[in-house]
């Protein structure tokens, strides 16, 4: 038998699937019986009510820091495959600056 075979992404599934609903349908045998309750559904909060309050402050911080990262991977991916010449000086010099002023905002 080739063994190549075993790792085909049809027969993993055909493997898989029918192993995944057996743990699930073992698990459902060995949980006890379900009891419905008000304090199962209501929210938890430590014992303290919920916040009213909007908790999130935004998109805005996020979305810096992400394109923070962003511009500094893909701008080390560039530089690290490029090789060395003036003109990936100059990206490197640009790149710095583009990091410097997303830092001060």
């Amino acid at each position: 038998m080739d063994t190549n075979l075993l790792f085909s992404p049809v027969i993993a599934v055909l493997v898989y699937v029918p192993l995944v609903g057996l743990v699930v349908w073992l698990g459902k045998q060995l949980a006890g019986p379900e009891k419905s309750d008000a304090a199962k559904s209501s929210i938890y909060g430590s014992g303290e009510e919920a916040p009213t309050y909007l908790a999130a402050p935004g998109y805005r911080p996020f979305l810096l820091v992400a394109l923070f990262f962003a511009i500094l991977h893909l701008g080390m991916l560039v530089l690290g495959l490029s090789d060395f010449s003036p003109a990936s000086a100059i990206y490197l010099v640009g790149l710095m600056f583009g990091l410097i002023a997303l830092i001060l905002g």
